[in-house]
């Protein structure tokens, strides 16, 4: 893994007078386990360097041209060759752009108020960033909330915003020998609040002679003065002072005025012992676990809170005792969390695997659930599907696409899509999926799709369709394609192979299944019907009834057969003024019939059937279908019915509707075997596998 770690143009990369940037970054890459691996790129005029990792970027002064911009192309340009795995961009949103041109995943941290910083002050700029970056970091969640103002819910949760605070070295500290001493470390401004802590300071010393103050810190800026005989103002100091500072400090105050992203004042006062007083503002109480945070921030409850502290000697203690004791932000914690994404970044993501078994996941189930039909469409693969998902033991969400398309239309949202595609979106946000499964869900767009494949990038996606694709279907195959480059896998009723799908894409042949819930029908221990041979067809699914003027080529096929099979009782729905049945009314129906007929429209395509061939098999019907489909691979003979011809169909059905014994042996076993290797769960369990990428290998995958 290559790593590459760009500073803020000018930052100072040196032991001496080093940004708050370079000591973080400094001290994260001394623990990380990939730290052969990483490269820090600067520009800085001191010579000395933090550490030998450094390559110092330098640009040859241009008249009317911006040393950042410069700064960021000679970058571009090493990378170009470098060939980076990560590259890291410290606290400068406005680089960002250039660097997408690199085929490198980019990391962006945020070490000040996001909303400030020119590259991400608006809103659109803030969600192209989401876009392009692998992750934006956060150095608290204050700053996390600043990004994400007045963008919409569906950003907030996304995995790509992560928080890590900044950090500090934990060493023993004794606070027996904490002198009486009151730190002030920062800039010596009001933003700082340091005419605050002056006024107070003096108060305090005035008072209580005993005790003294020290303030580490210039502003050149600022002038801002304060005399006492026990208060020493140190100026600027080392980072190494500092912290030996804090370690014989008592009592360590941050009260800033402004609303500190983070702060490390406070931070490293925690990690030496101090009873730390901070200022309610920003992400300064991120910074301590234990300590005195003023919400009022005056001169008089800054001096009430120090010298409640100095009067209480338990209550001085115990602060300085919670705050060691329960200080967490170490470097090595900090670093850890840093390699954690790292890996995952470059390792492709999988669901956690026990004994090749998937844990417990969440899916969103995105199909026509037919909520709108009052339960004529009930029995659907939709619902075969989500069985199935439930029955795993998963968390599942249906999201019926259809029925919300129907209630949300209006005259500025036609066919409602708009509605339908933001409301996805407000749910990924609130459920965030381990799987996204569409099921002919054609409204929901392209744009909808890529914005969370960029936001929730651990999130897979796959999709199933049950339409035939054939020339003469060539729009099913449209919309069976108009998604796939952003599927992990793809589902459908047919062969792959046969319908020439471009091998790039994982597509696998989904039988439809049956489910324990639905089949519940056993034909097959019945001697008695009111009929031999069923067969129902419909003008369109939604639409429940026969359509005037149209025509359907299995009529004459079936007008044939009927000739052909004298004395022979047909069951038959769709065709002849006689309407499609639906829901229990078919169920009833296929409950006085032998013989299921299964006939597709259109030429015979390999694997290719509807879901009545599942629900005619699955209530215990003796099953006939084309031989040129070759279902029958999965079959041996004794447990299906192929058929080559019209005449072949007759003389079978006329055989089987006469011999009830062997009609009933070859049922029973066509619907045991089906139950066994088709069912809802063990379909449903394919989908995820497939998706997820496991290895596990399904009855049908083996069988050409």
């Amino acid at each position: 893994m290559k790593i590459s770690i760009l500073l803020p143009y000018k930052e100072n990369y040196s032991p001496s007078y080093p940004g708050a940037v370079s000591i973080f970054v400094h001290s994260m890459n001394k623990l990380s386990k990939y730290k052969n691996e990483i490269t820090v790129f600067g520009s800085t005029d001191f010579k000395k360097k933090l550490s030998k990792n450094y390559i110092n970027i330098n640009l040859s002064k241009k008249i009317l041209s911006s040393n950042s911009k410069q700064y960021v192309l000679k970058f571009l340009e090493i990378q170009k060759n470098t060939h980076s795995d990560i590259i890291e961009v410290h606290n400068r949103p406005n680089y960002i752009e250039k660097l997408t041109k690199l085929n490198s995943k980019i990391i962006l941290y945020f070490h000040n108020d996001p909303i400030s910083m020119i590259g991400s002050k608006l809103i659109e700029e803030r969600i192209h960033l989401l876009n392009v970056c692998s992750k934006i970091v956060f150095n608290s969640e204050w700053s996390k909330k600043q990004y994400l103002k007045d963008l919409k819910s569906f950003y907030h949760k996304s995995k790509k915003l992560i928080v890590i605070h900044q950090s500090t070295n934990k060493v023993k500290v004794d606070l027996k020998k904490k002198e009486k001493l009151i730190t002030f470390v920062g800039k010596l401004n009001s933003a700082k609040g340091y005419d605050i802590f002056g006024s107070a300071v003096t108060r305090i010393l005035n008072k209580y002679s005993n005790w003294k103050a020290i303030v580490i810190g210039d502003e050149p800026r600022e002038k801002i003065f304060f005399n006492h005989k026990n208060l020493k103002i140190l100026g600027f100091q080392d980072h190494e002072t500092v912290l030996k500072t804090f370690k014989k400090t008592s009592i360590a105050v941050a009260c800033s005025r402004w609303e500190e992203p983070f702060g490390r004042t406070s931070l490293e006062a925690a990690s030496r012992g101090c009873a730390v007083i901070i200022s309610n503002r920003g992400g300064l109480p991120e910074t301590i676990t234990n300590g005195i945070i003023l919400r009022n921030l005056q001169t008089n409850t800054l001096y009430l809170a120090i010298e409640n502290l100095i009067k209480n000697k338990k209550k001085l203690r115990y602060f300085q005792d919670q705050s060691f004791k329960n200080f967490y932000l170490t470097d090595k914690f900090i670093s850890n969390k840093i390699d954690i994404y790292r890996k995952e970044l470059i390792q492709s993501y999988k669901l956690n695997l026990v004994n090749n078994t998937i844990k417990k996941i969440k899916i969103l189930h995105v199909t026509n659930f037919n909520e709108r039909h009052n339960g004529r469409l009930f029995y659907n693969t939709g619902k075969r599907i989500n069985n199935g998902f439930i029955r795993l033991n998963h968390s599942v969400l249906e999201f019926s696409d259809r029925d919300i398309v129907s209630y949300y239309r209006n005259i500025n949202d036609l066919d409602g899509s708009k509605r339908l595609n933001k409301k996805l979106l407000e749910v990924i946000s609130n459920y965030v999926p381990d799987i996204l499964v569409l099921g002919h869900a054609d409204l929901i767009k392209k744009d909808t799709l890529e914005y969370i494949k960029k936001n929730y990038p651990n999130i897979k996606m796959s999709q199933w369709f049950l339409d035939r694709m054939d020339s003469q279907w060539i729009n099913n195959k449209k919309r069976f394609l108009d998604k796939i480059d952003l599927m992990d896998s793809s589902f459908c009723t047919t062969d792959p192979k046969s319908l020439r799908i471009n091998t790039k894409y994982n597509v696998y042949y989904l039988p439809n299944p049956v489910d324990h819930s639905f089949e519940t029908l056993e034909n097959y221990n019945n001697d008695f019907f009111n009929n031999d041979v069923f067969f129902a067809m419909s003008h369109g699914v939604h639409r429940g009834v026969l359509k005037k003027g149209k025509f359907d080529d299995r009529e004459n096929f079936l007008n044939k057969l009927i000739k052909e099979t004298p004395n022979i009782r047909f069951d038959l729905y769709g065709m002849n003024g006689i309407q499609p049945i639906w829901a229990d009314d078919y169920l009833l129906a296929i409950s006085q019939s032998k013989i299921g007929l299964n006939l597709s429209q259109g030429r015979a395509a390999k694997y290719y059937s509807s879901d009545r061939f599942s629900q005619l098999i699955g209530n215990g019907l003796l099953v006939m279908i084309d031989e040129k489909t070759k279902i029958g691979n999965f079959f041996n003979k004794d447990e299906i019915v192929m058929y080559n011809n019209i005449s072949d169909l007759s003389e079978k059905i006329t055989k089987f509707s006469n011999d009830n014994k062997l009609r009933k042996k070859i049922a029973k076993k066509g619907r045991d075997k089906y139950f066994k290797y088709f069912n809802s769960t063990i379909v449903a369990d394919f989908i995820i596998n497939k998706t997820i990428g496991t290895k596990k290998k399904f009855f049908w995958e083996s069988i050409n």
